[in-house]
């Protein structure tokens, strides 16, 4: 799994924008290297409320040896669901190609800082590999530096012409900002320069106004930016209920900004469930935000439903529509296409989400043949006998989808396998297989009802409406 995925899988299940710095005590080396067991219990207090985990390499590599072993045990303490960033601030050109290798293949880090003066030479090695990512330092807190930073002048300062530029390096999953100083001012100025950009941000402290901050570093969706749990935090007795009232805290200040702001909702989850479940604040979002509305609906097959699943409210909903390309993806990512094919009109939005992220070229099979231009099918570039993945919204009867698919192997493709974000049951599968397809789902209707049930959005009479 990617960076950016992970991380937002780890910022969906944990509802939080918290991060954990596992640095070694340098000034105690005997302390440092005698046990791990300080990190141990920073991670298993930390694991359910944070996003990430940074390690600052300088202070490992300052204890030599025995240093690095301790990263290596760190590393791999871990829990492999949650990202891990390694703060270097990489400068060297010569020797970029085999650090990045060491970092991302060899200590399987997710995320690398660097800093950007020698510029995209030094970067590209780290930008190569795929599913990786990459912090520039854009702005430091250090008073001294500002005779740098803010030349030459307050109003035009280096900062900003340098995110200007290091936004062509990458994509926003590949190529994020790294700010020190936690100086409202500052980063709202980078954030409305880089509104697309994840920024990490450094150098928080409780005693700093958190609102503001946040009200500077969210973007309009209020994400975007991961917030550090402060250093004197992670030494209180009770860690993980500390941690948790910070996380709670951030939650809702974003609530509040984000309320306050005239672009999207943020939404965050207003019940806990004792079993984990990878869908489930996708499917409350669905329904919370009106994609599954109760009473008799007509369906595109004619037939009539007590209920009706409207999933073209998900491109309005940034939050939502993220979390549902990355359930499509973890899903595509095993299947083997050459292009990826979306079905009119509604999977137009999610088929293209995908291609962007996936890097993978898209086509359509158009719903009615124009009369006029190119009179063309299928839209887009593609060879015969090029593999197809299609993807659509929901699987009712699958005569719409396979209507689709038809159209793309008549025009000599090879269409094997069909991923639906929502399969109704009730046989489609079934009948997808009887015609040649393979049917994928990131979810059914019995999970939906069960998951709002247990949730107490649908009462019992509405689960039966939706369980047959």
């Amino acid at each position: 799994m990617n960076f950016f995925d992970k991380l937002l899988q780890a910022i969906e299940r944990n509802q939080t924008l918290l991060y954990v710095t596992l640095d070694p005590e340098a000034e105690n080396q005997n302390k440092t290297l005698s046990d791990i067991s300080d990190r141990l219990h920073l991670i298993t207090e930390t694991a359910n409320y944070v996003c990430a985990y940074k390690l600052t390499l300088g202070f490992y590599q300052a204890l030599g040896i025995p240093g690095l072993e301790l990263l290596q045990q760190t590393l791999a303490a871990i829990p492999g669901d949650i990202p891990v960033i390694l703060d270097a601030k990489h400068s060297d050109i010569n020797t970029s190609t085999v650090f990045a290798e060491t970092v991302f293949e060899k200590w399987q880090v997710d995320a690398c800082t660097l800093s950007p003066y020698a510029g995209l030479d030094m970067a590209a090695p780290f930008l190569v590999y795929p599913g990786k990512a990459v912090f520039v330092e854009c702005y430091t807190g250090n008073p001294s530096a500002a005779v740098l930073q803010e030349y030459p002048s307050i109003g035009r300062p280096f900062y900003l012409h340098l995110v200007k530029e290091t936004k062509n390096w990458g994509t926003p999953e590949q190529l994020g900002l790294e700010v020190s100083g936690a100086i409202p001012e500052i980063l709202g100025r980078i954030r409305t320069a880089a509104p697309e950009r994840l920024i990490l941000l450094q150098g928080w402290s409780e005693d700093q106004n958190l609102e503001q901050i946040l009200a500077a570093g969210l973007n309009a969706y209020g994400d975007g930016l991961l917030l550090p749990v402060p250093p004197n935090l992670l030494t209180t007795e009770h860690l993980a209920e500390a941690v948790q009232s910070l996380r709670d805290t951030v939650n809702n200040q974003r609530l509040k900004i984000v309320q306050e702001s005239p672009t999207c909702d943020l939404w965050l989850p207003d019940v806990c469930f004792l079993q984990p479940s990878p869908h489930r604040d996708t499917i409350l979002q669905l329904y919370d935000i009106g994609c599954i509305v109760f009473g008799d609906h007509v369906q595109a097959s004619g037939a009539i439903f007590p209920y009706y699943i409207d999933l073209r409210k998900i491109i309005s909903q940034p939050q939502i529509f993220h979390q549902i390309l990355s359930a499509y993806s973890e899903i595509l990512k095993n299947l083997h296409f050459d292009r990826i094919a979306g079905i009119p009109y509604g999977s137009l939005p999610t088929a293209t989400g995908l291609a962007l992220r996936l890097d993978r070229p898209m086509i359509f099979p158009r719903k009615e043949v124009k009369s006029h231009g190119t009179k063309r099918v299928i839209e887009g570039h593609f060879q015969p006998g090029d593999k197809i993945v299609v993807v659509d919204d929901i699987l009712i009867s699958g005569k719409s989808v396979m209507q689709g698919a038809e159209k793309l192997k008549d025009a000599g493709l090879n269409v094997e396998d069909i991923v639906v974000l929502i399969d109704h049951e009730k046989g489609v599968k079934e009948r997808l297989r009887e015609n040649g397809y393979q049917g994928h789902a990131v979810l059914t209707i019995s999970e939906i009802a069960e998951t709002l049930y247990q949730s107490g959005r649908i009462n019992s009479e509405q689960f039966q409406v939706l369980s047959h």
